[in-house]
């Protein structure tokens, strides 16, 4: 896009009323945070969350993929996600699909004036490539009134950027709330109920038949991948350069759907000192800490303690200056809300009302608290 034709735009989408500064409602569209991990095998069987606010939903297929952060990205950015078919599945039956998905709280698109006579038009853009030519599909999901719109684009071998325009509606307005309103659905491999009618580029009432037509199958062959950077929703008739955010930013972002207390932050002491936690004791052999969120998150959270085991944290009793014996028999969450939470550690024995006591990682990269407010 030349400078002029950017402009141009640009100016348009102000003139109805987007552009500007945070104008992109995707978050994490650069592909930068990966707070679970930066890769995650044997997807296919279960929908998963791998790139921060980016869901891999799979249903009824044998098909399988590995997805990976990766360094192959067009100039201006350093990060793509990747998808790599490592099963395939050529014989798809009728309600198979593979799809990439955001879902965006109704408080976020209020811009969009959906449902009123001033509703405005939506412009995505991204950029994307392939081990091949195919042909895939982007579909915008009204959650809160069963509506949707899809338009499809082609992947190459190159990076390309593809830009879609999808119409204003003036039917069905989104909530104004922290739930899924919008989601942005890129289908990448589906049976003929979705396929089997003719692509619905107006917006309208759900036929499952006309959300995905054209597109190719992902899970076509072992050699098929699929990249994508870059992605951006905004207000407006044409889309604009992608607006890029500090790290920071973005992690922020994310923080207030997901985050981590991992001991891949703190697996070897420093200076041979440890970052301790303080816990306060409760009567029954209860150690409980008290865990300050990054950030307000989207809704009181749910807690997965993955790997927590009397070996990968360790507990110090400073009453009796002793490592509390090897007696962990459990975590939980308790008194959580938005902004912070009570982290219950149980013990069998060797805690009581009185103790004062700390914990720490005990070297162990692979242990964590999960903290999940997703949509």
């Amino acid at each position: 896009m030349t400078k002029c034709a950017e402009l141009a735009n640009l100016i348009g989408n102000i003139n109805a009323g987007g552009g500007g500064t945070n104008r992109n409602v995707i978050i994490n569209g650069a592909m930068n945070v990966f707070q679970r991990g930066t890769s995650e095998t044997g997807i296919g069987g279960s929908e998963i969350y791998v790139a921060d606010r980016f869901k891999v939903i799979p249903s009824g297929t044998a098909g399988r993929l590995t997805l990976t952060q990766d360094s192959s990205a067009p100039s201006g950015f350093a990060n793509s996600l990747k998808l790599d078919c490592t099963t395939a599945d050529t014989s798809v039956a009728s309600g198979e699909v593979l799809i990439l998905a955001q879902r965006i709280e109704g408080q976020n698109l209020q811009a969009f004036a959906k449902g009123t006579s001033d509703a405005k038009p939506f412009a995505v853009s991204f950029y994307v490539k392939g081990n091949a030519s195919a042909t895939y599909v982007v579909e915008l999901y009204d959650t809160d009134n069963a509506r949707q719109v899809s338009k499809s684009f082609t992947v190459g071998t190159d990076w390309s950027r593809v830009e879609l325009s999808f119409p204003a509606d003036t039917t069905g307005a989104f909530d104004d709330d922290n739930a899924s309103s919008l989601e942005m659905f890129i289908w990448l491999h589906a049976g003929s109920n979705f396929t089997s009618g003719t692509l619905s580029e107006t917006w309208s009432s759900v036929t499952n038949a006309n959300r995905a037509v054209g597109i190719s199958s992902f899970f076509d062959s072992t050699d098929r991948t699929f990249f994508i950077t870059g992605l951006q929703l905004e207000v407006g008739q044409n889309p604009t350069s992608f607006e890029h955010q500090k790290f920071s930013q973005t992690l922020q972002q994310c923080q207030r759907y997901f985050h981590t207390v991992s001991g891949a932050g703190h697996p070897f002491p420093v200076d041979s000192v440890y970052s301790r936690y303080i816990t306060h004791a409760q009567t029954g052999n209860y150690q409980v800490w008290f865990h300050e969120y990054p950030v307000e998150m989207r809704a009181t959270p749910t807690l997965t303690s993955d790997n927590i085991t009397t070996s990968t944290v360790q507990f110090f009793n400073y009453n009796t200056q002793t490592n509390i014996s090897n007696n962990l028999t459990g975590t939980s969450l308790s008194n959580s809300g938005k902004r912070h939470g009570h982290i219950v550690f149980s013990f069998s024995s060797g805690s009581s009302h009185a103790d004062q006591v700390s914990w720490r990682w005990n070297n162990n990269p692979d242990a964590s608290f999960e903290f999940n407010a997703e949509l």
